[in-house]
């Protein structure tokens, strides 16, 4: 056997005197279905050209070559005695090439997430809002009070669902503030604490002085919270009873170069923090490992688990520019690694946010919206509260009534997602013979017109679908009495 320098540091190998000996079946040919096919052809044709194989190197790791081989035979040209070729590492394109594989499904699962949660949240609009409005309006001696309330408490339970679908095909819309990794961490302990046994441990080794992150508070809690429950989940599993139960929340910062960047899409060369949950649990093989982010894929029992959790929690991590990393074995144990990339923005200090109530009024609304459920239950809940209300199913309507019956409204309560006319496009219209008139935005799923991976147009008045009667009475109050 001979091979050329180049060939002994690709398979490990410092020297010929190492491999001249070696059995190249046993020792080189990591599939026994690669090497067989790959003799067949080479006895059926005499060469192979850009044959895939898997080889082992001296560590015992695998890489993937393209080989191109030609026999070469005994004096009678009857029987292969060698094999001459050259071989050529794809290991890293093979990877790139599964990992770009698993982007795109993941984004065609997203976009089909993303749609569901469009109409299911029409559906909750109108279902929790009737259910809301019932209970508004019975006392609570009633005997169907208690029935309506579980109707509400069901739909507010389904409103969640979506709200992950939304997270896991990024298009949840957020509100990023500069924070402090490290506070969020801790201002969770207590909750953390509820979420879990008194037989598990929790350890923190938060960094010093880490640096500042732009996010969304409410995402990273919600990160943290699916994190932990995997965790616990992972820890109870265990058959172990002599096991001691152990999560482990660490944060620091790092550099990320070019080649991390290269194998990891999506994400830029530059400075992250990086946080980690880990447990000492039942860990997890590679098949599972492959599948975990994917929307309703759970390892748990049925009725027990909705899966998507994790898939939340990988939605937000790449609609803010972050990756996710998964090291986990069967037995060992699992590590879930973020990174998030650093900001140098300075905080700004957050005003108290007013609660909800509802106001009554008196102006002039029109509202827009193609789903017809929809817009007449928004049309009886602001009629309730004393406004007066017109109402259209599309945009195109909706210019008739201001331009051919000369209507004027006070404000416009319109959704972005509409067929023929969106609700941008329809605003314009409105806005260019009456730029005073006021403007709220509504939909159940975000687009790029007034949201732009997930982040709001400053200044844009918003409430996303499915939405209460008290949030619908409190953001028309707050628009309409803006200056």
């Amino acid at each position: 056997m001979d091979i050329n320098p180049a060939g002994l540091k690709l398979l490990g190998y410092s020297s010929l005197e190492e491999i001249k000996n070696l059995d190249i079946a046993k020792n080189f040919y990591i599939n026994p279905e690669d090497r067989k096919d790959y003799l067949r052809q080479i006895k059926k044709n005499g060469f192979v050209k850009d044959y895939e194989i898997r080889l082992k190197k001296k560590d015992g790791s695998e890489i993937i070559v393209l080989e191109t081989s030609t026999a070469i035979y005994d004096k009678d040209k009857k029987n292969v005695i060698a094999i001459r070729g050259i071989i050529r590492d794809i290991t890293k394109q093979r990877k790139m090439e599964k990992q770009l594989a698993q982007i795109k499904k993941m984004e065609y699962i997203g976009t089909l997430a993303g749609g569901v949660a469009h109409d299911f949240n029409n559906l909750l609009t109108v279902i929790n809002g009737y259910a809301e409005m019932a209970l508004m309006y019975m006392d609570a001696d009633n005997p169907l009070y208690d029935d309506i309330l579980s109707i509400l408490k069901v739909g507010k339970r389904a409103e969640k669902l979506t709200s992950q679908l939304l997270a896991f095909s990024r298009k949840q819309i957020y509100k990023p503030e500069i924070v402090n990794i490290n506070e969020i961490i801790i201002s969770l302990n207590k909750m953390m604490r509820r979420l879990i046994a008194e037989d598990i441990q929790i350890e923190t080794l938060l960094e010093e002085n880490i640096p500042n992150i732009k996010a969304d508070k409410s995402q990273l809690e919600q990160i943290f919270l699916n994190l932990i429950v995997n965790a616990r989940d992972a820890l109870n599993a265990s058959n172990n009873h002599d096991l001691q139960k152990k999560i482990i929340i660490e944060t620091g910062h790092i550099f990320l170069d070019e080649e991390y960047a290269a194998e990891h899409p999506g994400l830029v060369v530059g400075n992250y923090i990086f946080f980690a949950v880990s447990d000492n649990g039942i860990g997890m093989n590679e098949e599972i490992k492959s599948k975990i982010f994917e929307p309703f894929f759970t390892t748990k029992e049925k009725y027990e688990g909705t899966g998507l959790g994790l898939s939340m929690v990988f939605g937000i991590v790449k609609q803010n520019k972050g990756s996710i990393n998964v090291y986990s074995q069967p037995g060992q144990g699992t590590i879930f690694k973020i990174f998030w990339p650093i900001t140098g923005e300075d905080r700004i200090l957050r005003k108290k946010t007013v609660k909800e109530k509802i106001s009554p009024g008196k102006e002039s609304i029109l509202i827009v919206e193609d789903d017809k459920e929809v817009c007449l239950f928004a049309k009886k809940a602001l009629t309730g509260m004393g406004y007066n209300v017109h109402y259209a199913f599309n945009g195109r309507s909706a210019l008739e009534l201001i331009k051919e019956k000369g209507l004027r409204f006070d404000l416009i309560i319109t959704d972005l997602i509409m067929p023929e006319l969106n609700g941008k496009e329809f605003i314009k219209k409105v806005q260019f013979s009456h730029p005073e008139v006021k403007v709220m935005y509504v939909s159940g799923y975000t687009d790029n017109h007034i949201v732009h991976n997930g982040l709001l147009e400053e200044g844009v008045n918003f409430i996303h679908k499915p939405y209460s009667i008290k949030t619908l009475a409190s953001m028309v109050r707050k628009v309409l009495d803006e200056g």
